[in-house]
């Protein structure tokens, strides 16, 4: 079985939208992820300030990171989000994923997004599927 830098670097390989985000990979282990990425124009709503899909989305490729770390090929099965304080152009935003719980079948898993004044941008609840498949 590969071990949790193996699985993201595959991952990673074939991720165009989290590459597209710029993710920086600060930490992974098995069952835990750190993420990070820079907030550019592009990730900016009507409101000049950056759209929820941007910390939606790094929390989303925290959870599939940290879920499939532990070898098994994982699947999100549901997921939310509470958007707590809005993230601006050039804000550093970090992703810490953590296990919950890991079942034989199902994992959750919670994400908080903070800005690089360590307030927190989001908060994220994900549940995933685990499959029968390694990687």
């Amino acid at each position: 079985m590969k071990n949790p830098q193996e699985i993201i670097h595959l991952m990673l390989s074939k991720d165009a939208f989290s590459n597209w985000l710029g993710i920086e990979v600060i930490e992974i282990t098995e069952g835990k992820c750190t993420l990070a990425c820079k907030v550019t124009e592009s990730m900016l709503n009507g409101f000049d300030i950056a759209h929820g899909g941007i910390s939606y989305s790094l929390s989303d490729s925290a959870l599939a990171f940290a879920a499939n770390s532990r070898g098994f090929k994982c699947v999100s099965i549901e997921t939310s989000i509470s958007h707590t304080r809005a993230a601006k152009l050039n804000d550093i935003l970090t992703a810490r994923c953590t296990e919950l719980h890991r079942g034989r079948t199902t994992g959750i898993y919670q994400v908080i997004v903070s800005d690089q004044h360590n307030k927190t941008v989001s908060l994220f609840k994900g549940t995933v599927k685990i499959l029968d498949e390694i990687w």
